[in-house]
C-alpha cells in the first residue's frame, strides 16, 4: 500500500467538492417545482394595492362580517342579514398556492339566505387563500381567508 500524501487529500476533497456541486444542480432544483407568483399581471395589481389596503381596513371595521364554513357539499360564505343582491356585488377568488391551474376566480350573486356555496366538485385537497371582495352601497370590502380542504 503506497503512503497517503498530502497530494492524495487534495485530489480526494476536490473530488468531493465536485460531487456536491453536482447534486446540489440536479437535486435542488426538484423541489422548486409548481413555485409560481399568485398573479401573472403582479406590477400592475401592485399599483392599486391600496386600494386593497382601504377595502381591508373598512371591512375589519365591520360589526358583523361575512363568515366560511367548511361542509361536506363545499365551501359557504355566508353574509349579515342586511346584504342582499340589490345591495351588494360580491366575488371570490380562490387561489391555490401551488398550482394555479387549480384557482377559481368567479362573481356570484347571494342566495335568500345571504349565502352562497362553492361546490366540492370544483375543489381539490389541499391549501387554498380565499380571497372574498364585495361592494355595498358603493363601497368596497375585502377579506382574506386561509382555507385547507381536505
Amino acid at each position: 500500500m503506497k503512503n497517503f500524501s498530502w497530494g492524495h487529500g487534495v485530489v480526494i476533497a476536490l473530488f468531493a467538492f465536485i460531487v456536491f456541486i453536482l447534486s446540489m444542480m440536479f437535486l435542488f432544483p426538484n423541489g422548486q417545482k409548481n413555485s409560481e407568483m399568485v398573479t401573472d399581471n403582479y406590477y400592475e395589481e401592485e399599483l392599486q394595492y391600496q386600494d386593497v389596503i382601504d377595502a381591508k381596513k373598512r371591512a375589519d371595521e365591520l360589526q358583523e362580517k361575512p363568515v366560511y364554513s367548511q361542509e361536506a357539499n363545499g365551501i359557504k360564505i355566508t353574509f349579515p342579514k342586511e346584504y342582499n343582491n340589490s345591495n351588494t356585488t360580491v366575488k371570490f377568488v380562490l387561489n391555490r398556492t401551488d398550482d394555479q391551474n387549480l384557482d377559481i376566480k368567479k362573481s356570484v350573486e347571494l342566495d335568500a339566505n345571504q349565502t352562497f356555496m362553492i361546490p366540492a366538485q370544483v375543489l381539490k385537497m389541499g391549501n387554498y387563500t380565499l380571497r372574498l371582495s364585495w361592494t355595498k352601497d358603493k363601497t368596497d370590502y375585502r377579506m382574506d381567508y386561509d382555507v385547507i380542504w381536505k
